[in-house]
């Protein structure tokens, strides 16, 4: 069955046209962004949401989707999106980061001029029938110093316009290395160092805990006097209120707003004042960009659906559609190797340590780790998968380390799986063959060669015979057919133990007649769905 899309606010049509050459059912409905409970009753029907900033994906919605798996944002900001809920949900969450990136920077450059030479002012005087023409009198851009706040996508765009500019540019980024700074041709500075040098102000980060106010009331006070401050990024960045007084104060000589701490902006305390530049959150509003964040979230939406390729996810390792066609092996045993520990561990899991070696240890590690979580996670949760396995071992405080380390042994590659109890450790490992089939290599350091099915049987025992009588005669009888039978053992007379393969899921009662004989340490039916 075709995927089906609901696309709920403003997209072109060409975007549109993407969803259904791709092969997918797509209902094109821009009112259904603004109609709340619209959205509530429909939404259990699609497999993906696109959207733009209408349509709210609250927590409520999320949890009417149930059938619903990405999340498309056309366009950067997520507010809109509640996406821990999504994450919890297993919702991918995508947005386009990079669709309208030079339409922001160029509005951020505008924006910039349009406040060094009091333009929108000087209109409006002249639009009057004035002539004040000494009432104008603005600044060079040439030799000043731009002191920009976030040096992504966005912000390295900035810096390389204002060096075309002739400006000196200092950037602060947590983020930036040195030898990235060295290559974009900007100083690498700490906070404060900027804004006591910066003659223009820029900011280019998402709102967050540790950006919100960063140009807080005390560091206002810290700014170099007479600097002109521009934000096209995210309301909240800016003490609105407290930049209001610096510029009455005339400490600040201007400032050029595109966004605000409450939108829509009906109200601001930087609305009216003289040399402050506002406009409606247009950073990304050009023909070009609209066109270019539609289609590239329709391509994104598309491939996640038909082929697994996750790309600039918010809550998900990006994984190419090359690297899925590639990983997809890699991706099963991984989840197998995490239901297998997952169906025998009873108590709650501390640390959880995996391990890739050889070839795989160059394939998208994260990826293989969220795959390898949610097999652990599915034997109390069912439902768990990719997105929302990693949410809930963090809230659970499970602590997650990986290794990678060159080839070692005779594979080519293997993933080992650790996890830690407080009254245990157990470990499996496995491999995929060049039959892209998942096998297991070895459990609690055993060595086997087991390939995976859906239902399988393993026990534990002391090496004696009778072991292998046991297990087929009790089958047999029982009318439960073996397709494979593995063993391992530690050392002649030591632990051993066996996997079984079986075409169907034993009885209880089959079960309780193996342990009843007293051969037995464990006896565990498993179930492994990625098989």
């Amino acid at each position: 069955m075709a995927p089906k899309v609901l696309v709920s606010d403003k997209l072109s049509e060409t975007a549109v046209q993407i969803f259904r050459d791709r092969g997918i059912e797509v209902t094109f409905d821009p009112s259904i962004g603004k109609d709340k409970d619209k959205l509530l009753s429909v939404i259990g029907e699609y497999d993906g949401l696109a959207i733009r900033s209408a349509t709210k994906v609250t927590e409520k919605v999320i949890a009417a989707a149930g059938n619903l798996k990405v999340v498309g944002r056309a366009g950067i900001g997520v507010d809109n999106v509640d996406i821990p809920a999504a994450s919890k949900k297993g919702i991918i969450v995508m947005n386009t980061p990079f669709g309208n990136s030079i339409t922001t920077a160029e509005h951020a450059i505008s924006m910039m001029m349009a406040v060094a030479r009091q333009i929108p002012e000087a209109s409006a005087s002249t639009h009057a029938g004035k002539w004040e023409k000494s009432r104008f009198m603005g600044v060079e851009l040439t030799n000043k110093t731009l002191g920009v706040i976030g040096a992504g996508n966005i912000g390295s765009i900035v810096c390389d316009r204002a060096l075309g500019l002739k400006m000196k540019v200092v950037a602060y980024d947590p983020f930036l290395s040195e030898e990235r700074a060295l290559k974009m041709g900007v100083e690498k500075v700490e906070l404060d160092g900027l804004l006591a040098r910066a003659d223009f102000i820029t900011l280019h980060v998402p709102l967050t805990d540790k950006t919100r106010n960063i140009l807080s009331a005390g560091n206002i006070a810290k700014l170099k006097p007479g600097v002109r401050i521009v934000n096209c990024a995210r309301g909240g960045l800016v003490d609105e209120e407290a930049l209001a007084e610096a510029l009455k104060a005339g400490r600040v000589a201007g400032a050029a707003f595109d966004v605000f701490a409450v939108e829509p902006a009906t109200d601001s305390p930087l609305f009216n004042l003289p040399n402050v530049v506002v406009t409606p959150h247009l950073g990304a509003a050009t023909t070009e960009a609209q066109e270019n964040v539609a289609l590239q979230v329709a391509e994104q939406m598309s491939d996640y659906l038909l082929t697994g390729a996750v790309s600039n996810a918010l809550n998900m390792p990006s994984v190419t559609a090359e690297e899925a066609a590639v990983m997809g092996p890699w991706v099963r045993l991984a989840e197998n190797l995490g239901e297998f520990v997952g169906q025998l561990t009873d108590e709650a899991i501390q640390q959880i340590s995996i391990t890739y070696n050889g070839l795989v240890k160059d394939m998208n590690v994260d990826a293989l780790n969220c795959a390898a979580i949610a097999g652990i996670m599915k034997a109390t949760n069912p439902d768990v998968n990719m997105v929302s396995a990693p949410v809930i071992a963090k809230e659970r405080g499970v602590e997650i380390s990986t290794t990678t380390q060159d080839k070692t042994g005779v594979f080519d590659g293997y993933i080992r799986l650790q996890i830690k109890t407080a009254e245990r450790q157990r470990s499996i490992a496995g491999t995929v063959f060049s039959d892209g089939k998942p096998r297991f290599i070895q459990i609690k350091g055993i060595n086997i060669d087991a390939e995976v099915g859906a239902h399988m049987l393993y026990t534990t025992n002391a090496d004696v015979p009778g072991i292998i009588g046991t297990l087929g005669q009790t089958m047999g009888e029982n009318g439960v057919n073996i397709a494979n039978f593995t063993l391992g053992r530690s050392g002649a007379g030591q632990d051993a133990i066996a996997l079984l393969y079986l075409d169907e899921q034993p009885p209880a009662e089959v079960l309780d007649k193996l342990r009843a004989t007293g051969m037995f340490q464990q006896v565990r039916p498993l179930r492994f769905t990625a098989a």
